[in-house]
């Protein structure tokens, strides 16, 4: 890891550079952190583009970004992270460049659901939907300018572990283990994608963010009864605001000092609230050896594989 992003800590979206001629992708954008990503990167000349699982959601959205913006570059495409399909198609429907991917989508604490290909809803959404579609841009993103891929991740990933045995929770489930559980996918993909981009002298950076306590509608429209009830006190009482929360991810997506392999997160207390900075994560989720294992399961079964070319090799 390299010095702190800024020497004061307080890196706001006013210090996000120009960024016309760069297109940058964010799923879930239709509200919350993804939102604001897309707006504050459009305010600086990015297109982007937004994605969003419900067409009213995401065309609500897109013309809120631009009642802001009236000059904005911005567009909308369906993607539902929950279906593989949805996401191949979405892939191959995508015929522009893109320099910046947000996975930034993410479901939390629901009952326990499937996905369509039958995989645990929060594990399938959260870390398989973006797996592949990492994978399935990944030559769009190498043709970039300074391209990045900024995979949002949790500090509850710190409570999390890969159930190998039981990735779809029949046997043992619990809403909030299992969103740990995403989480920590999460940075172990992000970590181990940063090794096997630098291996092949890719000129992609694969970089992690979290937006500390940040209140969104995730703590709303996923968990139910008691624990709904609890987050949306906690929401009002202790959460930063999404604002602040984003400025995570903004960094990684648009810092010139902003390196692959960092991870990003607010600079106070627990890292719940804060102006970004850099963090570390959970120990175990450095282990090269579960991320190996985590990445040949996911390939397996998202049926998408990597292609890492070899690095050139230096002439005698």
């Amino acid at each position: 890891m390299t010095a702190t992003p800024t020497p004061t800590g307080r890196w706001t979206a006013d210090d996000i550079p120009d960024q016309s001629g760069r297109t940058v992708l964010v799923t879930g954008a239709n509200s919350g952190l993804g939102y604001v990503t897309a707006r504050e990167l459009a305010r600086r000349g990015a297109h982007v583009i937004l994605t969003a699982r419900n067409a009213d959601k995401g065309r609500a959205a897109l013309a809120g970004l631009r009642g802001e913006l009236p000059g904005a570059s911005a567009e909308l495409r369906l993607l539902d992270l929950a279906d593989l399909d949805s996401v191949r198609a979405f892939a191959d429907a995508l015929d522009t460049p893109v320099d910046v991917l947000v996975n930034n989508a993410g479901i939390m604490m629901p009952p326990r659901s499937l996905t369509a290909q039958g995989f645990e809803s929060q594990f399938g959404t959260n870390h398989l939907g973006h797996f592949a579609l990492t994978g399935l841009l990944l030559d769009r993103l190498r043709a970039g300018r300074d391209p990045r891929i900024v995979t949002v991740t949790s500090t509850l990933h710190k409570n999390g572990a890969i159930h190998f045995d039981d990735l779809d929770g029949a046997r043992s489930y619990s809403p909030r283990g299992f969103y740990a559980q995403s989480k920590y996918a999460n940075v172990l993909f992000g970590l181990e994608l940063d090794r096997r981009l630098r291996a092949s002298g890719s000129p992609v950076r694969s970089l992690l963010a979290h937006p500390g306590y940040s209140a969104t509608n995730l703590q709303s429209s996923g968990p139910t009864g008691l624990l709904r009830s609890i987050l949306k006190v906690t929401n009002r009482l202790v959460a930063q605001d999404v604002e602040t929360g984003a400025l995570n991810q903004l960094y990684a997506a648009a810092s010139p000092r902003a390196q692959g392999g960092q991870f990003i997160g607010p600079d106070g207390r627990n890292e719940s609230k804060g102006h970004p900075t850099l963090v570390q994560p959970a120990e175990s989720a450095k282990d090269p050896e579960t991320a190996r294992r985590l990445w040949d399961l996911s390939e397996n079964l998202t049926a998408v594989t990597y292609d890492f070319p070899a690095r050139p090799r230096r002439q005698a």
